[in-house]
């Protein structure tokens, strides 16, 4: 354990998920994100959510180890059996978005 240093605030994932009112799909969860300003990589994770709707926010948490392992892997099947190319969702919602809708840096 290192004194004096702590966590970077803005690498958490929990504050974007405290700002929703539940019940709340996986859409509104990275909306959410989005509007508070999260890295690309939170947005990403909270895409790959495995459900796609959320009772409360302990639920959310109870997802979010499963999120992390099908962001990092890439292509695991979300809950509707569907597997969906989650590798290049920052860059492609970039590069691809219509003039003035970027929303990641």
């Amino acid at each position: 354990m290192a004194f004096g240093t702590a966590e970077d605030p803005g690498l958490s994932i929990t504050p974007h998920i405290d700002s929703v009112d539940y019940p709340a799909t996986r859409e509104e969860l990275v909306e959410s994100a989005e509007d508070g300003g999260a890295t690309v990589d939170i947005i990403n994770v909270l895409k790959c959510l495995p459900n796609t709707e959320y009772a409360s926010r302990e639920a959310v948490m109870r997802d979010l180890a499963e999120a992390a392992r099908r962001f990092s892997q890439g292509g695991l099947p979300d809950d509707d059996g569907v597997r969906r190319d989650r590798r290049n969702i920052g860059r492609d919602l970039v590069e691809n978005a219509p003039d003035g809708s970027t929303r990641h840096p």
